[in-house]
């Protein structure tokens, strides 16, 4: 997938990701991208930095050293970013999940596997985690041999995953006894942009905390967002991809319904996006249902129903009863039981043909 030619562009493809904000908004905090420097792979050039502050072991930016990072959850995501930061020169301490190729190649280039989480973060400054959900955060931040047990005053903890916010308010309340600092960072954009530094990072939580790691999201991240109290990145994200996941379902059934009616799929494209209705979604599924190509969209189907639950959830704990997202929650579940779990998205064109015709 390329990159973002305008705004407009940008926001029309945020399945993935990043709220659709202005960058002018009054409480939002964004970096506006400077023209990159000539040497190619660098990325643009930071603005920023921090205010006296030094880590235990580090003193990073006085001494204009880099921070240990530990990063946890090497998936497609996460070894991307782990790749960018050792491209950059980071030191890395590094635990994986589920796979070793990962790993080991992050070991190959120069990182340090821990034995656990609780030795990933005694040997860190900034503890990362990328990974599925808020079970497999939690299993990695608690216990005798997780992350909050290695943490040292002063460190901070980013979430760059798609979680609960409750689940995200508990973590950071624990984090913080300990006398560190917890963000929640979910991402928007795919594992192509992390390799680049051109990840959407809506970052939120300590906004001191967030001033000083804000040179590593830099690194990170081209458009690096502060969205205010701990929690607000994810209940962003989670809005974002249940609208995305609507949008997707709503054209997925589209296209199948015409195929009933016995109306070519590209007439239907055609008059639907030539009005208000045109949309970077319509397009992802578009590819895919009529150009035949499901990866223009390279998201699951098991993914977005995740996060349309998870959605689903925080509704359920804000006391608010949404309607909206039941069809396409109960949609995605039924795929994914039905063996369509791995699928993209944009696939669930022929979950609907298929429940049309059967």
């Amino acid at each position: 997938m390329t990159g973002f030619d305008t705004l407009e562009d940008y926001n029309s493809r945020m399945l993935c990701g990043a709220p659709t904000l202005e960058p002018r908004l009054k409480d939002v905090s964004v970096r506006i991208p400077q023209p990159p420097p000539d040497r190619a792979g660098s990325i643009y050039e930071i603005q920023g930095g921090l205010k006296n502050k030094s880590f235990a072991k580090k003193p990073w930016r006085e001494n204009m050293t880099k921070p240990n990072i530990g990063f946890i959850g090497l998936g497609l995501m996460g070894a991307a970013m782990v790749g960018r930061l050792q491209s950059l020169g980071y030191s890395l301490n590094v635990l994986g999940n589920v796979t070793r190729p990962r790993i080991d190649a992050a070991v190959a280039n120069g990182a340090t596997e821990a034995a656990n989480a609780r030795e990933l973060a005694g040997e860190s400054d900034i503890v990362m985690l990328c990974m599925d959900t808020s079970v497999s955060v939690e299993a990695r931040m608690r216990g005798a041999d997780g992350v909050i047990a290695g943490l040292r005053p002063g460190m901070t903890v980013i979430d760059f995953g798609t979680s609960l916010p409750g689940s995200t308010k508990e973590l950071g309340a624990e984090v913080a006894a300990a006398g560190a600092t917890y963000l929640d960072a979910p991402l928007g954009r795919t594992p192509s942009h992390a390799v680049d530094g051109l990840l959407n990072i809506m970052c939120a939580g300590d906004r001191a905390a967030f001033d000083r790691v804000r040179p590593v999201l830099d690194d990170l991240g081209e458009n690096v967002f502060h969205l205010g109290a701990l929690g607000a990145g994810h209940t962003i994200k989670l809005i974002n991809n249940f609208f995305a996941m609507t949008t997707a379902n709503a054209m997925s059934e589209a296209f199948a319904m015409a195929d009933q009616a016995g109306v070519p799929r590209q007439a239907l494209y055609d008059v639907m996006s030539a009005g208000p209705l045109r949309s970077g979604m319509m397009d992802f599924i578009k590819a895919y249902g009529v150009d035949g190509d499901a990866n223009v969209l390279a998201f699951s189907i098991r993914n977005a129903a995740k996060d349309v639950g998870y959605y689903r959830h925080m509704a359920k704990d804000l006391g608010a009863k949404t309607i909206m997202s039941k069809c396409a929650s109960k949609a995605m579940t039924k795929a994914v039981d039905q063996g369509m779990g791995d699928n993209m998205v944009s696939e669930m064109v022929d979950f609907y043909a298929k429940r049309f015709t059967d």
